[in-house]
């Protein structure tokens, strides 16, 4: 009786065909620029720089299954006395996606996708502003869902919510933290 069962293994070897799937194939820096224009005068500097922090999300389709999101992150640190520093990060990932309904790709592709790459995008800029010779900054996490529905709200002045479920192409979601 048990051998008559269709139980599948709980490995994930012989799932279902038509079951959505998700995966991350890469991640990966597409471009990272660091600069500070007034050193070694910054150092010297006494007063605390204002920090302007901008995002941008950029989807594109890569192959039928394969989409690439590319979150650059823009930082720049001034203050009275000049630019202390900029930070300029394009960090990306391809995402493998099959048998997921076309008006599933956006919220994914726009939310969950970068909700998982940037963690490692925040150590990158920790890391750049350190060995720039400057505290480690720590960039407050980003809620990419709310991001994702002001932008959806922003298309629809309607308000009807309905969404055109592009998946392909390039989608931009710009915010500032």
């Amino acid at each position: 009786m048990a051998d008559q069962d269709s139980i599948t293994p709980g490995n994930g070897s012989g799932g279902e065909e038509n079951a959505p799937q998700a995966a991350t194939l890469a991640q990966y820096i597409k471009d990272l620029s660091v600069e500070s224009p007034s050193s070694p005068q910054v150092f010297q500097w006494q007063e605390q720089p204002q920090l302007e922090v901008n995002f941008n999300l950029n989807v594109e389709k890569i192959a039928d299954d394969v989409h690439e999101v590319v979150m650059k992150i823009e930082i720049s640190a001034r203050s009275q006395s000049g630019v202390n520093f900029v930070v300029d990060l394009s960090y990306a990932g391809l995402f493998g996606l099959r048998n997921i309904p076309e008006e599933a790709l956006p919220p994914f592709l726009l939310v969950e996708a970068p909700r998982l790459l940037f963690p490692f995008a925040r150590q990158i800029v920790a890391d750049a502003t350190q060995q720039a010779g400057f505290p480690p900054l720590l960039l407050d996490p980003i809620d990419f869902a709310a991001a994702y529905v002001a932008q959806v709200q922003e298309a629809q002045p309607d308000g009807n919510g309905e969404g055109n479920g592009e998946g392909e192409g390039s989608d931009e979601t710009p915010a500032a933290n």
